[in-house]
Formats: structure tokens, sequence, C-alpha cells
């Protein structure tokens, strides 16, 4: 077996309580542009990937293989640059123009995005139990498809997704919060630091594995224990995001944030002398409602029934109560009272109609109406009596403020007779800014009402302006604010802080010279910056080795988020290194290197296995062949939906549910049996929920967004041949291929079983596989030969 060479390991010492390297590792040096290796009486190499992998071949004992067909070189271009199976056979376009017309196309963008993703960790739930849908999460991934479809300069591509609301790209950050997030908070602050220190674990570690190639959350709790990565140095990076907050913001245009600027220093001064002019205003409306509590006293009114009705609430949702009381005199009536309603909530089974009259307080102990904005709730009491008094608050323990009413009457009842209104929300201040602003029109109203109507009007056309601002459309991409300071955690523990810690990077990496008060957005513009930066020697390696793995299957480092002393040692370093340098000099182009290695004669050659070639490689890392390997599982469903013709190609925008709608407040995911049209787009397209995969083909490997995913599994279970065969998605697209082919060949079955081939293998059969086609078709049926076509290696496999 080949024996690679081992990267250069750091020797280290333990001083003062740190690790002094004396050698840094490989990854960590400076990038060189090694000579191209001449390697005399061959002319088999295309580029100069050839001549590294030839050199390396010939240093083995090893040559390379002969090259493809053009037919399967057409079919190999099509799964591994567009992830498709071509629907037109080869016409004898050169391989060249092939490749060139792929790197052009949106099916390129779509695939190489569906890459990144399962490196960004990236799902539009949150995760945990709630496991809620994230809004505007799906602009992160069409932001992913059109930088690819751009080819936007590697430098911007991950600049942009740290800094990209300082960089002009808002959605991109959208990285930075695409992992798992725990909404529930606990009112336990241990528990909810913890949680603040896994949400930034999370980031740091997306950061660190994805684009540098290194396992810097291994130093969480302590010095790594084989790369040169300090405890500190984690804490370091954990300050760089640290004022990171999951999160939705509203996507900004250009010239957005200082117009915000302008209307809110316009609004600042208007509600200043606003509050100036009222000051001495006579006040003729109550105060506004309070979530915590309110009181309405009237003149004692005989009654045995008492209803409050609610018109409206403080912003959007179903409103709230949490405890409805009605007093004769001192005493409570309500309490115990079976309370009848509008309709309850059905989210979350704790907001029960029973805790309005329960005598415990607080929202755990609440009632929600099903209704968003209104709902009424009913009281019979045990018998007429004179009532003078009603409270309600929306939660008495102040924790929530949301579906407060704002608007509502309250109205009492004898018998059979009329309700009488008794209280109501319309002589009370509205919330807020809103009780200024109805004090400065009662005042327009009357004497000064020039000044007052002029300081309305510009009051309330810069919040027209600015609500308009708010309105842009909105992507689930983080929100940023200032952050406290870092602190090292002693083992990880967050109950006991040591030391202050600046922001930074691990010292082997580069000093990024921030001061520990750097504010926050200069904190991640510094490390935008320093990720783009043509001198950094790491980020280049790590994307180019990326690329490799994308199109062979296997990196140059096998583990393509792990460059350290546990990764794997590179199969050809001198290669790594030379397109590390020509992904720069090509100004960070990512389809320059893609095209470089998908016109190499390696990329070009058989993937057949040569005995004698793999007793010494056998696993092919040498790249005497092109190694064959499954598709991944969008590959497989988009290719059957493309050669059915059933797929929908419209791209971005919300995703297809592949799940049953619900809307519960712990969400179930049950998997769709069948789909409508909406969910034949491609998979990159669907709705992507966190530890949930997509009913048919989730069994072959697709990641869950649990963490983040470098390389794919690849298994083989009994539950995919049985998807493969059985599902009733399977069987739908085997019966809509059929159907189209009998349409074309009526009463042909040669002409019906050759189509069949040539749609879903992209060739035409033997006379051995007519023979057997034939005998299937005419006892089970076109479907049958179909499925089984879906089921082939042939049709399974990169070739």
């Amino acid at each position: 077996m080949i024996a690679f060479a081992a990267p250069l390991l750091l020797l280290g010492a333990l001083q003062g309580g740190g690790r002094q390297p004396r050698e840094a590792p490989w990854w960590s040096q400076p990038l060189l542009r090694p000579e191209v290796p001449t390697v005399v009486g061959d002319d088999w190499a295309r580029n100069p990937i050839d001549a590294f992998v030839l050199a390396r071949l010939h240093a083995s004992g090893l040559t390379p293989s002969e090259e493809a067909e053009p037919a399967v070189l057409h079919r190999r271009a099509h799964l591994v640059l567009g992830g498709l199976a071509p629907v037109d056979p080869w016409s004898g376009q050169s391989h060249e123009e092939q490749v060139d017309e792929l790197l052009a196309s949106l099916a390129f963008a779509e695939h190489q995005a569906r890459h990144w993703l399962d490196l960004a960790r990236f799902s539009e739930t949150h995760g945990f139990e709630m496991n809620q849908p994230r809004e505007g999460a799906w602009r992160y991934r069409d932001w992913v498809v059109e930088a690819f479809r751009a080819d936007m300069p590697y430098g911007a591509f991950l600049g942009r997704q740290v800094a990209g609301d300082v960089l002009g790209d808002d959605a991109g950050t959208g990285f930075l919060v695409a992992g798992a997030w725990d909404e529930v908070k606990s009112p336990d602050p241990v528990l909810t630091a913890e949680q603040r220190q896994a949400e930034l674990a999370d980031m740091v570690n997306a950061v660190s594995t994805g684009f540098l190639g290194l396992t810097v959350a291994c130093a969480r709790c302590h010095d790594h224990k084989f790369d040169p990565l300090s405890q500190r140095e984690y804490f370091a990076m954990e300050a760089l995001l640290s004022g990171v907050q999951h999160g939705v913001r509203p996507l900004r245009e250009p010239g957005d944030d200082e117009r915000r600027a302008e209307l809110e220093a316009l609004l600042r001064g208007t509600r200043a002398e606003l509050e100036e002019l009222v000051a001495d205003a006579p006040v003729e409306l109550r105060s506004a409602v309070q979530a915590r509590g309110n009181e309405e006293r009237f003149a004692p009114v005989l009654a045995d029934r008492v209803r409050f009705t609610i018109l409206a609430t403080v912003g959007p949702g179903e409103p709230c109560l949490d405890e409805l009381e009605v007093f004769s005199g001192l005493e409570n009536l309500a309490r115990g009272l079976q309370a009848s309603t509008s309709g309850d909530y059905a989210g979350n089974p704790r907001h029960r109609r029973e805790h309005l009259t329960d005598g415990r307080y607080g929202n755990d102990h609440s009632w929600i109406s099903n209704e968003a904005g209104s709902g009424w709730v009913e009281l019979e009491l045990a018998e007429a009596r004179p009532l003078d008094r009603v409270t309600w608050a929306r939660d008495r323990e102040g924790v929530f403020s949301d579906r407060l009413a704002r608007d509502y009457r309250v109205e009492v009842r004898l018998g059979d007779g009329p309700w009488i209104e008794v209280a109501s929300g319309a002589d009370r201040l509205p919330p807020g800014e809103g009780a200024l602003l109805a004090r400065a029109r009662t005042l327009a109203a009357g004497a000064g009402r020039e000044q007052a109507e002029l300081l309305l009007q510009r009051h309330e056309d810069a919040e027209a302006e600015l609500a308009v601002l708010e309105q842009r459309p909105r992507a689930y991409a983080g929100r940023f604010e200032e952050p406290s300071p870092t602190r090292l955690l002693y083992r990880g523990e967050v109950t006991q802080p040591r030391e202050e810690v600046a922001p930074g990077l691990p010292a082997i990496l580069g000093d990024l010279q921030l001061a520990p008060d750097a504010s926050e957005v200069t904190r991640r513009a510094a490390l935008a910056a320093w990720l783009a930066a043509p001198s950094n020697p790491l980020v280049p390696r790590v994307l180019v080795n990326r690329l490799w793995a994308w199109h062979f299957g296997t990196g140059l480092v096998a583990t393509t988020s792990d460059f350290g002393v546990m990764g794997a040692a590179p199969s050809h370093p001198e290669l790594l290194d030379w397109l590390a340098c020509e992904l720069v000099a090509a100004g960070g182009s990512l389809r320059h290197v893609h095209r470089l290695i998908a016109t190499s004669a390696t990329w070009r050659q058989r993937s057949r296995p040569r005995a004698s070639a793999a007793a010494l490689d056998a696993e092919a890392r040498l790249l005497w062949r092109f190694p064959a390997r499954r598709v991944a599982a969008e590959v497989l469903r988009d290719s059957l939906l493309a050669v059915t013709g059933t797929l929908d190609r419209t791209p971005g925008g919300p995703g297809f549910s592949a799940f049953e709608p619900n809307d519960n407040y712990v969400r179930n995911y049950e998997p769709l049996d069948h789909y409508g049209p909406l969910g034949l787009r491609r998979l990159l397209y669907m709705t992507q929920v966190r530890m949930e995969r997509e009913g048919t083909f989730g069994s072959f490997d697709a990641p869950d967004g649990g963490q983040v995913c470098p390389e794919r599994g690849r298994s083989t279970t009994p539950i995919q041949a049985l998807a493969l065969l059985n599902s009733p998605f399977v069987l739908e697209q085997a019966a809509a291929l059929a159907q189209r082919i009998r349409a074309e060949h009526p009463s042909e079955p040669r002409s019906q079983v050759a189509d069949g081939f040539r749609r879903v293998l992209g060739r035409e059969p033997g006379e051995a596989d007519l023979a057997a086609a034939l005998e299937l078709t005419a006892t089970d049926g076109l479907e049958a030969l179909i499925r089984a076509l879906f089921n082939s290696n042939e049709f399974l496999l990169i070739p």
C-alpha cells in the first residue's frame, strides 16, 4: 500500500502555560508556487495538474488509465458539475466546450451551492425540541447560488459570509447563524449562559472548519491536544463573533443606513419638541394598557354574566390573558368559574381557558385566543351580584408583553337582558409613543394648533418613510450588537470565568491587532479582510482541496475540514500548493480551478479498476483511475425527475415542503407520501428541516443540518434499495415516464425498451439488455423496466 509523506508536525514544549512551536505545521507556511514536474517521454498530461499526478504515479510504479469514452465523459461532466444526469446524448461537442457550457449554467451554481450548504450546516428550522421555522432563511441559500453563478472571488465569498452587512451584501451573514439554535431560554442564568456559549461555539466551529480546515473548537475547554491552538486562542476567535445573535433582519439597499440614521435623528428631534409642547396640555385619556395588569372601574351594576371582548392587540398575534377577575366590592367572583371563549389556541396545549379563573398568574397559566388580534371570554356567575370592577393582564409576572389587548370592551348582562358596556379601551392612551402623539393631536385641535400640526406631520412622514425601510425583505442572517467582554472560561465552565481575552486569531495564523474593546463591526470586518488577503496561505489551500473533493469524491487532504495533526496527510502536497497559488493568481476565481480540474487528463480517465494498480493503491488515492462513486441524494432525485421529464427548473425563492403541514408549538414532521407540482423542483429548493430528512432520498446519506458536514457518508442499506424500488415517489415517476414513452411508441415494445434505455441511461441497449428487458416488460410492464433502470449501477454511479 502507498504511504503518504506526513506533514510537518508541531513539536512543542509547555513553557509558561502555553505551547511554544519549534516548527510551523505545513498548512501555515507561506504559499510558494511549486515547479511543475517534467516527466520525460510522456505526452499524457493536458495541463499542470496531470504533471503532478503523473510524477507521483511514476514514483510509485503506477501508470494512468486510458481516457474514458466521450459518452462516459458526457455523463460524468453533467453529474459532477451540474448535479443532473444528461437528458440528451453526447452530440459530438468537445469536452472543453461542454465543460465551459456547464460551468456557465444555473445547474452548476445550484450543485456547488448544495456542496457549500453542507458545510454551512444550513437548515430552515431552529432544531432542538421546538424546531420552529426560520423566516427568510432561504435567502441565504439563494445568495450562495448567486455567488457561484457570478463566480464571486473566494475572498469576497468568504468575507461576505462573515461581514456581509459591512460589505453591502447582507444575506451572506446567514452563514454565521445557519446552525441550530435553542429558542427556549431558561430562567436559570447559568443555563442561559451555557446556551449562549453553545451558540458561539457553533459559529467558531463553522468558520474554523469550513474556512480554515482547523478544529479550533476542540480548544474550547483546554489547549488543543494536537494542533498549535490554545484555549486562550479559541476564546479570541469567539470574541470576534461574540456580537452575533440569531435572528431576522431586513436586507438593506445602498443608502438605507444613512437614511435610517437621518430619520431616527429627525424623530428624536420632533419627539423632544412634542414632549415640550404637550407638557402642560390637559390629559383627557386614561393611561395606556399595561402587560402586568389593568383595572376597569365602573358604577355598580347588578349582573350575572361578564364578557371581555378583544378588538385589537399591540403588535401581531393572538391575544393572551393570564387571569380575568370580576369584583363585587373586595370579593373576586370569577375564581374557579368555567369560562367560555371564542376559541382556544391550538399551537400549545398549556394555554387553556381553565387558566383564566384558576388564580394563578403568568404566561404558563394563561389563555390564548385562536384568532389573530381578537377573541372574547365570557363568565357566568353563580348568582346576580352588584359588579363594580374587572381586572385583567397579559402576564402579571412581567416576562411577556406581546399579545397584549389594546382595544377592548367589557360588558355585563342580567338574565336574558341586553349586554351593557361598562368599560372599554377607547378612553385609554395608545401604548408607547402613541400616548405622546395622542396628546399632541388633542392639542392640535385647540389652541396652538399650527405648531402641533406641523410637528405631527413631520413626525408621521418620518415614521412612514422609516416603516418603508423596515419593510425591506427580511432574512435569517443574524443580528449584531456590541459585545460584552469575552473571558477565558476555566475548563469551558461558564461559572468559572478568568481573565479577559481580546478578539483575535490563533498566533500561528496571524495578528489582527484588535483592541479588547474593538467595536463589533470592526471585529468581523477585520476577520473578513484577513480571510480575503492573497497572502493568507491557509484559506486557498482549504478551498482548492474542497473543490478537488467535489470532483473526485476525496480531497488531496482526505479530511477536508481538518488539516491538523489528526487529519490526513496530503496525497499530493505540491499539487495542493500549486492549485492554491493558481486560485490566488486567477483573482480568486473558483470556476477557473474547476475548469482546470475538469479538463485535465486525470479527470478524463476511465474508472475501471486494474488489479495490478489496486494491489498498490486500492482506493485510487494516487489517481491512476477516476474514482467512480454513487451520486448524492439530491443528484439521484433530481436526475430521476430530469430523465422522466417532470423536473421543474424554477430557481430561488421559498422552498417546497417535504412534510405534512402542521403549526404545532412543538413541531412534528411527517414526510409526505405524494408531492404536488411544487414538489418537483430540485431538492436544493426543499425547505430544509433540521434533524429531519426527506422521506425517500434522505436515506442516501443526506445531511440533517445538525452540524457541519464536510464529507458525506457512503452507506449501502436495504432501506435505500426499498426506497428506490417501491416508494410512492419512484412508482409515480416510473409511471409518468412509461406513459410518455407509450405515447411516442404505441404498440412497439422494442422501441419502448430502447427509448427507456436512452432516456434513463443515455445509451442504446445491447442485445442481451434488449432480450432481458423485453421479457420483463412482457410480464410486469414497462414501469417495472424503468424502475429496474433507476436501480442500476449505471444510473446510480458517477462513471
